[in-house]
């Protein structure tokens, strides 16, 4: 990245869905958001904190993996939104062609067709004069890879991969020292695997990107799809909500609820997400709890693992971010909970379920259910291990043999999850994996399959 670019463009970074949003400064006390989500506060902060007024707001494309903050940009902060034509949002927006500039006070953004990971999709080159500061990639080109493109229906899959192809090298045309700032990253289910850097350079791209190696057309669609992973079924979702727009008027309410109550809703069909530490849920949880500890990961698998009209209550530590939550629930669409178990686990009265963790080392011969994803999967995993992705577990818990097992992941938080799951459909003699593969062979000097 060039030294001007590097203090006009700041990126902000969300661990947990894998993206990168951008802030910019153009030298007025005004500033251009790229591709935010709803939950505005990181990116609110980093505007504060500069002294910067949010002046644009910029999709690059029709999120699949979060509600657009755009609309709330231009609500409450008076932004003016700037987007694809193609992407027909029924909001006010100036809706952009391939080739269309934006004076943005000194510098300009001008639009790029880039089609492939959405159909509508565009990249925004920002530049000064006619000198390129950078290019804001979107889905289309990312750092070692490309967004995936399969998310509009497998009938539309091949015609975007052969779009992303092409919009990819009409990328390369661009100057090699032109900064790329991509949004999906490592960690997005919107990618294809990377790497973990999060920016790069045209040149750079061209260098080492293995998708740009590819000899031709047929190859690189061979190389792009072969590469795709599972997704979270909301992902189908959040496109036409964000062709909808969505604003939060305040920050959600969530109410405390006594013991009773809880017992009682989840008697009605609420499901209960216990965010509580790994160790917490394994010393005791409400029975048929649904573990999902509270971390970066947490909207991930609460949107993989709960239906969108799926009420539920939440049981929290007290030092855990109750807001942290509702955010991460509110950027996927998600309803907040219809309350949480007031004081935590120390005012349940009800039954409790443990779940014991095991070392490494004493896991010996067990069975073993290894709930990664299929790229960590075949990097490599425990000799004989049965393989469900967390994601499919689901609706794969009869395919499983009813006999004890041992739950691993990469560090045992996914595990705890598909335990409880387990648990919930009537397996006995679950276990959980403190720790994960590099655990395993730590302690018994064995090798990975």
């Amino acid at each position: 990245m060039s030294d001007d670019a590097d203090k006009m463009v700041v990126p902000v970074v969300d661990k947990g869905l894998g993206n990168s949003a951008y802030l910019v400064d153009l030298g007025d006390r005004r500033a251009l958001a790229v591709d935010a989500s709803l939950d505005l506060r990181a990116l609110r902060a980093e505007a504060a904190r500069r002294d910067l007024t949010i002046a644009f707001a910029a999709d690059t494309h029709l999120h699949a993996d979060f509600l657009s903050g755009a609309l709330q940009l231009a609500e409450t902060d008076g932004a003016q939104v700037l987007a694809s034509a193609a992407g027909d949002r029924t909001f006010d927006h100036v809706g952009l062609s391939d080739g269309d500039e934006v004076d943005l006070g000194g510098q300009t953004l001008r639009a790029l067709a880039t089609p492939g990971h959405t159909g509508e999709h565009l990249a925004f080159l920002l530049l000064d004069g006619s000198n390129p500061l950078g290019v804001f990639t979107g889905g289309s080109l990312i750092v070692g890879g490309a967004a995936r493109t399969d998310l509009a229906g497998s009938e539309k899959t091949e015609a975007l991969s052969r779009a992303q192809y092409r919009s990819m090298r009409r990328l390369l045309e661009l100057p090699d020292a032109t900064p790329v700032w991509p949004t999906h990253g490592a960690g997005s289910f919107c990618s294809a695997p990377g790497n973990d850097e999060r920016t790069s350079t045209i040149g750079r791209e061209r260098a080492v990107n293995p998708l740009l190696a590819a000899p031709n057309e047929e190859t690189f669609v061979q190389q792009l799809l072969g590469g795709l992973g599972s997704f979270p079924p909301y992902f189908l979702d959040l496109p036409e909500a964000n062709r909808a727009g969505r604003a939060v008027a305040a920050a959600p309410i969530v109410p405390g609820l006594d013991a009773a109550r809880v017992a009682k809703l989840a008697q009605l069909g609420a499901r209960v997400i216990d965010v509580r530490p790994v160790r917490d849920f394994a010393a005791g949880h409400i029975p048929g709890a649904l573990s999902i500890p509270l971390r970066a990961q947490f909207v991930s698998w609460l949107g993989w693992l709960l239906t969108p009209s799926t009420p539920y209550v939440v049981v929290r530590r007290p030092d855990q971010d109750l807001s942290e939550l509702v955010w991460q629930a509110v950027k996927i669409g998600y309803d907040v909970p219809v309350g949480e178990l007031s004081g935590g686990m120390t005012a349940w009265d009800g039954p409790t379920t443990q779940t014991p963790l095991l070392t490494a080392s004493e896991i010996g011969d067990h069975r073993v259910l290894d709930v990664r994803q299929d790229n960590e999967f075949h990097r490599g995993h425990l000799p004989n291990a049965i393989h469900v992705e967390l994601g499919d577990l689901p609706d794969r818990v009869a395919d499983l043999p009813a006999e004890p097992i041992v739950v691993m992941c990469g560090h045992g938080e996914r595990a705890m999850t598909a335990a409880s799951i387990l648990g919930r459909h009537g397996h006995v003699g679950v276990r959980v994996l403190e720790g994960g593969v590099d655990d395993w062979t730590a302690a018994t000097g064995r090798s990975l399959v």
